[in-house]
């Protein structure tokens, strides 16, 4: 079977963590070029692993050794980046949130389609074990109807495992434009759409910067969202937990509660009306802490829909969709009003 040649734009710590080692493991796959503006990092990283090294982007695409990459830039750069290397004939995996904008997104849609790449969108949340069998169970009719929810998702904050700390784009508004929301928020969005095969209808929110004065972006959020068939529920992220960080999501159900990422040793735990109680040992979830240790699946999917010519498993459309309910909460807290994402023209089937 062929391999892929890839490249990697922005050698921070997500490329650090989860990429550089992914492709590197990947054996379909090889590394030839990384790129990023600090000339000594990329330098460092191309070193490290026996690739080129370049500070510029535009000279990476018009070099044509990259058949795919990795755009792990700060936000801000996600789309006009991904949309020059579809327009340069190559295949994209974008991290999260994919763009700043709706318009930013459906231009990164429409880069893919006239140039007939994959544009794949980095949200590994939907790859996590207990992630993936909570959504069977509620496929399948065992938990029932879902009435509410409520996920979590909180740590310290990236200026403990970034690679700039304080000083790094993550708490700048014209790089992030989006702080724990884009960084954590948007992840579990695109969880719940996953998990209760719906779209998010209307946003509440408020979104406020209360422990980061450094930061001009928001660290700690809380939304109220209602789903298309009436489902409710809330979902916090923040960058203001200072013990060990929270990933957990509870679904409650006509028929059983499901608790994921919730429970030290046991990643899903059912709880039945009836009492019975079903623990699920699936493996942990990511985090950046294990270096890359501890597969994301995000790489392996990217690669296999190129080789095997399959719809990426988190398509351009789906990250916008995700990325849509943190732009209403946005919306929401400037607006002090429930965001319909309806009237946006979200909604399209």
């Amino acid at each position: 079977m062929e391999t892929l040649k890839v490249g990697i734009i922005g050698c921070g710590s997500i490329a650090q963590h989860r990429h550089l080692p992914e492709y590197a493991f990947n054996k379909h796959v090889e590394l030839v070029a990384v790129c990023d503006i600090n000339k000594e990092r990329a330098a460092k990283v191309a070193e490290k692993y026996g690739v080129k090294g370049y500070t510029s982007y535009e000279e990476l695409l018009k070099s044509g050794e990259v058949e795919a990459v990795s755009v792990c830039t700060p936000n801000y750069l996600h789309a006009p980046i991904s949309i020059a290397a579809l327009h340069a004939g190559v295949h994209v995996l974008c991290e999260k949130p994919m763009a700043t904008s709706k318009e930013e997104a459906e231009a990164m849609i429409e880069a893919a389609k006239q140039s007939g790449k994959k544009l794949m969108i980095a949200h590994n949340q939907r790859f996590v074990q207990s992630h993936q069998k909570a959504r069977q169970l509620i496929e399948s009719g065992e938990i029932g109807k879902i009435y509410s929810f409520r996920t979590a998702f909180g740590h310290g904050g990236p200026e403990g495992w970034s690679v700039e700390g304080k000083e790094g784009w993550f708490f700048q508004k014209e790089k992030a434009f989006v702080g724990a929301m884009g960084d954590l928020g948007v992840h579990k969005t695109d969880l719940l759409r996953y998990l209760l095969g719906e779209e998010i209808t209307e946003v509440g929110a408020f979104v406020e910067t209360s422990a980061k004065d450094f930061a001009d972006v928001d660290d700690n959020a809380v939304c109220v969202l209602k789903t298309e068939s009436g489902i409710i529920g809330t979902l916090a992220a923040s960058w203001a937990y200072v013990s060990k960080e929270d990933n957990s999501t509870i679904i409650y159900g006509e028929k059983a509660i499901l608790r994921l990422e919730d429970n030290p040793t046991y990643s899903l735990v059912v709880q039945y009306a009836t009492g019975e109680v079903v623990n699920y040992e699936l493996g942990k979830i990511q985090s950046n802490a294990e270096g890359g240790q501890n597969n994301s699946h995000i790489v392996e999917q990217f690669v296999d829909a190129i080789l095997y010519d399959k719809e990426p498993a988190v398509t351009g459309e789906e990250g916008m969709k995700s990325l849509q309910v943190i732009l209403a909460a946005l919306e929401s807290q400037e607006t002090k009003q429930i965001v319909s994402l309806q009237k946006q023209g979200v909604l399209v089937k």
